[in-house]
């Protein structure tokens, strides 16, 4: 893997687990969310047209995605408002690759290599390590960071397809287009506009543009390296953001939930590699 390639997939990893930070510190997260999809949408809306290329297979997918990237992001900001970006994130990034590979194996028949499987076992014990052995053990952020869990393989196996079709950020741009107007227009009748214009911080707007910059540096990666590295590389995002949880929120990470999210990370690059 060449250097450029490690070092686009690890910045890609940084600014992911950055904008999960900032959404989960801010004062209000599913507003926050709201305003930085929608900054998202605006900011990059320009590169999308200059390298448009969207094909009428592609529209399909793009609604399917939207739908899913919409139940995403309404229980991401849920899952931050009440419980630890600690516990949901590693928790989350880690179950998603586990379900695509398990969707994989039953619909399209394929085989599991000792590698994945090993991944598969890494990532359980990860995330018996994250959410901790305690029977008191946050049950609602666990159950709902397995839903995030499940939307990221259901809109990363619906895309996969869907970029068949188009240039990859003119259908990304597609894809959340629909959910910041749908996120920011819902949670504005239901709470009023002020609640949106709270929001209106350069922290928020800064975790939208990190949304949309994430996605193109993975892309910037593929370019120079194949897929699987680059995907176990990200994956060091789970141990980022798990430390960036302490550091930046104070959460209190304890050495236990810290090398659960660093064997899940671990597990899931077997998988990709495998």
């Amino acid at each position: 893997m060449p250097v450029s390639a490690l070092l686009l997939a690890f910045a890609a990893a940084f600014l992911h687990a950055t904008w999960n930070v900032l959404l989960a510190g801010a004062k209000d997260t599913e507003a926050a969310t709201a305003v930085a999809l929608v900054v998202a949408a605006v900011v990059f809306a320009p590169v999308a047209v200059l390298t448009w290329d969207v094909g009428p297979g592609a529209w399909p997918y793009i609604a399917a995605s939207a739908a899913l990237e919409l139940a995403y992001f309404v229980v991401l900001a849920a899952a931050y408002s009440r419980s630890e970006l600690g516990l949901v994130y590693p928790l989350a990034r880690g179950l998603a690759p586990v379900l695509v590979l398990a969707a994989a194996t039953i619909a399209l028949g394929r085989h599991i290599s000792l590698a994945q499987a090993a991944g598969v076992l890494a990532v359980g014990l990860g995330v018996v390590l994250v959410r901790g052995l305690r029977g008191n053990a946050d049950l609602r952020g666990t159950v709902l960071a397995v839903v995030i869990a499940a939307c990221i393989a259901a809109y990363t196996l619906v895309d996969k397809e869907g970029m068949n079709h188009a240039a990859p950020l003119p259908y990304l741009e597609l894809v959340l287009v629909g959910p910041a107007l749908a996120y920011a227009l819902g949670l504005g009748a239901v709470r009023g506009p002020q609640a949106l214009r709270l929001e209106l911080r350069w922290p928020v707007a800064a975790a939208g543009i990190a949304m949309f910059s994430a996605f193109a540096l993975v892309l910037a990666a593929l370019e120079r390296a194949p897929a699987p590295p680059v995907a176990a590389v990200r994956e060091t995002g789970v141990v980022i953001a798990t430390g960036m949880a302490a550091i930046v929120l104070r959460e209190r990470v304890p050495g236990q939930r810290l090398a659960g999210a660093a064997v899940v990370a671990a597990g899931v690059g077997l998988i990709a590699l495998g």
